[in-house]
């Protein structure tokens, strides 16, 4: 068990290494097989998308499928690859924060995407309560002793946030700096589809920021902006299932 644990901190070392470098690419993966896949390819760090992982079980996402089934399902990513994993964990499952950091380093993973929806109440959580929720994470993960990588996502830009247009980008910057005084180590406005959006929350989030790529930001653009991490959540998912639908629809014609 030391020898596994020693084997865990190493690699959530590495996988907050990888944030304050070379912007960390992640093509987030659904199953071991795309994972082996990504690994493959060189990246250096695996991440889940919940959406795809969600799907791929026949659940719908947004906490619709049962928790077991979506660790087990990242259990078998970790065993998979030679490199540190970072589990898309939605919003916690309700779990509190002890158990989340036990069942996340007991499948071998060694980061978390954590979102602030409340799916059983719809919209935001409440963000000082979020923020609390994080540094517990934090704490459990110092107590366990591996440096668990928390990406802490701020939902403001989905519209079903509720969050009015004109106030999304500042309501996110106060909720990503609690995040980050709370303990979380890169801070995730998703669905940032602005330049300028994009480029104002990297200048005052005093942290690494995660983006995603679009119409106005392409992987050069978010480097130029000094982003520091990007995820594809359910995107390669979604392409692997057109394909295969096109492939076994012209074996009809």
């Amino acid at each position: 068990m030391a020898a596994d644990m020693a084997n865990l901190k190493t690699r959530a070392v590495r996988l907050r290494e990888l944030h304050h470098g070379e912007m960390l690419v992640l093509p987030n993966v659904w199953d071991a097989a795309s994972a082996t896949v990504v690994a493959e390819a060189g990246f250096p760090a695996v991440a889940t998308a919940s959406a795809a992982v969600s799907a791929m079980l026949g659940h719908p996402d947004g906490e619709g499928a049962p928790w077991q089934e979506m660790f087990a399902a990242a259990g078998r990513v970790a065993r998979a690859v030679p490199v540190p994993v970072t589990v898309d964990a939605e919003a916690g499952y309700g779990m509190r924060p002890r158990e989340l950091v036990d069942r996340l380093l007991d499948i071998g993973a060694v980061g978390c995407n954590v979102e602030d929806t409340d799916h059983r109440a719809g919209g935001l959580a409440d963000a000082g309560a979020h923020a609390q929720w994080l540094a517990e994470v934090r704490s459990a993960a110092d107590e366990a002793g591996v440096p668990l990588v928390i990406n802490a996502r701020v939902d403001t830009f989905l519209p079903r946030s509720g969050t009015p247009e004109p106030d999304r980008v500042a309501e996110a910057i106060r909720r990503g700096r609690l995040y980050r005084e709370a303990g979380a180590d890169c801070v995730y406005p998703i669905g940032v589809r602005s330049k300028d959006d994009i480029a104002t929350l990297v200048t005052e989030l005093p942290c690494p920021v995660n983006g995603n790529t679009g119409e106005e930001l392409d992987l050069a653009t978010l480097r130029e902006l000094g982003v520091a991490r990007v995820s594809y959540g359910p995107r390669f998912y979604r392409a692997a299932m057109a394909d295969l639908r096109t492939s076994v629809q012209q074996l009809l014609t």
